[in-house]
């Protein structure tokens, strides 16, 4: 019997350049995903590799789903061995436009989906004491950007959930391993897809890099059974940055993420969204997007000929965040005196409530 892998969102994206990694490297795959297109294109990429697969039609925020679909795959392919938890849905916006239930639904497929795939998992793994479960977490659970404050908030929810229960495991001296890949910006169809309430078609910020990269180091921590790992020279730089110079990332972040983010042409107003429905029901969107001219990583030539400004737009970082440090103890001071005096410094009692 070959190892037993269960992918979900891989029917597209990152997800199905991961569905093909794992049948390459023998794996009979099991795919979560909710469009049937995308679903059958996957089983058809397992099957030409000589591997079986199964399409299970699920919602990952909807725990019945995942559960059920996992017996299922006990029942149907055998025991699970690996389970990568990949499924998210975003919203590109400023955070102030997005609706309550629109950041409530980004959040249950991209967090809770992650826990309800963990959780499954675990179940079926710990009584076996044998089993590798990688989540997919991103360099944006790190440091969050404009537009994406649904997508970076459950990112950092999927790293606390995963350093969590992985020191769980620990203690409990478990033969589970989990684990968790950072990822870069990735060429996938998503931005084509995702909810957007922008002016512009949204794109990764450059360095990109094409899903088949991230397919072999998310696979790749499956069999070593790495903790965490941040994948792209760059991100890994960003990475440290947050920790060694959060001010600065963050004012680097504000000044560059929200032209990086869209390209030149205006968005489709009628374009598909996935926020709440598939867009791949009918039509199988692979695994690359529309970027793959520039999807090259820190080599491709857009990206090197943009460090000069990158370099120039880090220098005005470190002197904003060094201007705003310097300014922090006064603007203390006046928050004390009208708090004290309720004088809002206008000459009005009480203006700052």
């Amino acid at each position: 019997m070959a190892p037993v892998a269960v992918v979900t969102g891989g029917s597209g994206g990152v997800g199905r350049a991961v569905v093909r990694e794992l049948s390459d490297r023998g794996f009979d795959v099991a795919i979560l995903a909710r469009g049937e297109a995308g679903l059958a294109g996957a089983v058809q990429d397992v099957e030409d590799r000589g591997r079986r697969a199964l399409a299970c039609a699920a919602d990952v925020s909807d725990w019945d789903q995942v559960d059920a679909a996992a017996s299922r795959i006990e029942t149907e392919l055998g025991s699970i061995d690996v389970w990568v938890n990949n499924a998210m849905t975003t919203v590109f916006s400023w955070s102030w436009d997005i609706e309550p239930d629109e950041f409530r639904r980004a959040t249950e497929v991209t967090y809770l989906g992650v826990v309800h795939g963990t959780l499954a998992s675990l179940a079926r793994m710990r009584p076996r004491d044998h089993g590798r479960i990688v989540n997919v977490g991103s360099a944006l659970a790190h440091l969050g950007i404009p537009l994406q404050a649904p997508y970076c908030g459950a990112k950092f929810a999927v790293r606390g959930f995963t350093e969590s229960v992985r020191a769980e495991l620990i203690q409990e001296g478990s033969g589970v391993v989990l684990s968790e890949v950072h990822l870069p910006a990735i060429n996938t169809p998503q931005f084509d897809w995702c909810c957007a309430k922008l002016g512009n078609q949204p794109q990764p910020v450059e360095p990109i890099y094409p899903p088949e990269v991230a397919a072999r180091a998310i696979v790749d921590a499956a069999f070593d059974g790495r903790r965490t790992g941040v994948l792209g020279s760059w991100n890994r730089g960003i990475v440290w940055a947050t920790r060694l110079v959060p001010g600065v990332a963050a004012h680097f972040a504000a000044e560059s993420a929200v032209d990086g983010q869209q390209t030149e042409d205006p968005i489709d107003p009628d374009r598909p969204a996935n926020l709440w429905e598939p867009v791949d029901r009918e039509r199988d969107h692979g695994a690359q997007g529309r970027f793959s001219d520039i999807a090259n990583g820190v080599l491709t030539p857009a990206f090197l000929r943009s460090v000069p400004d990158t370099l120039r737009q880090l220098v005005a970082a470190a002197r904003e965040s060094a201007s705003w440090r310097a300014g922090r103890g006064e603007r203390s001071a006046e928050l004390r005196r009208t708090v004290l005096t309720g004088d809002g410094g206008d000459g009005r009692s009480g203006s700052y409530h």
